[in-house]
């Protein structure tokens, strides 16, 4: 593995919802760093701010103070230009329902984030078709969603995360819609590109088995992260 790099830091991240006359403290002070290769998940009961963090992380939402770091870079203090275009090279994201485009096939869908990043169609369905093998769907890349099981499903989906090759993917309860077997399946899937790509992984999940199988366990209570 090569050295390990920064990809994502946060430093005093706060998050505050306004309730009508109500201020509701999310997040207080959080501090994280995530290194190249990182296996971390972020446990907590249902309400705790869990999605709100991977949120703010993967610059879908900005903190009210405090900053997020990804490739070196505030991303409150970017546009919303350089926003995404920061979250199109470095992050992937994978949720738990797979929000896939139904009209397009699996191999059209995973194409998508390169033909926005401005890849050519060519280029796109190569790299496509290569990181479908990898998940084990080169036969399946012609199927449209409605047509593979939920297992497939989400492997298109981690394709499609994963085909930017960004340095961290940010995932929402990736097997929350699973059987157990095809969970288990999907936690040896990031575990196997984990290793072999050096992608670090961010999973909030109530899937204890997933979380313990994670290098790291971090806790979120109270707004804050304990490990």
């Amino acid at each position: 593995m090569s050295t390990e790099q920064t990809v994502i830091s946060c430093k005093h991240l706060q998050k505050t919802y306004s309730q009508g006359p109500q201020t509701v403290e999310v997040l207080k002070d959080i501090n994280l760093e995530v290194l190249s290769g990182d296996q971390i998940a972020i446990v907590g009961s249902s309400g705790s701010g869990k999605t709100t963090l991977l949120n703010l992380l993967g610059g879908l939402d900005l903190p009210t103070s405090g900053a997020v770091y990804v490739a070196g870079k505030n991303l409150a203090t970017v546009d919303e230009t350089e926003r995404g275009y920061l979250r199109n090279k470095y992050l992937g994201f994978v949720y738990q329902f797979h929000h896939l485009l139904g009209e397009f096939t699996a191999l059209e869908n995973v194409c998508m984030p390169l033909l926005i990043g401005g890849l050519s169609v060519q280029a796109a369905s190569d790299r496509a078709s290569s990181i479908l093998a990898r998940v084990g769907l080169d036969d399946r890349g012609e199927h449209k969603p409605g047509e593979l099981s939920g297992g497939e499903r989400q492997r298109v989906a981690i394709a499609r995360a994963l085909v930017t090759e960004p340095q961290c993917v940010l995932l929402d309860e990736p097997t929350g819609n699973l059987d157990r077997h095809t969970a288990e399946e999907i936690q040896s899937l990031m575990l196997e590109l984990n290793q072999v790509l050096s992608t670090s992984f961010i999973v909030v999940t109530h899937d204890e088995p997933l979380a313990n199988s994670m290098e790291r366990k971090l806790i979120l209570e109270d707004g804050q992260l304990h490990e």
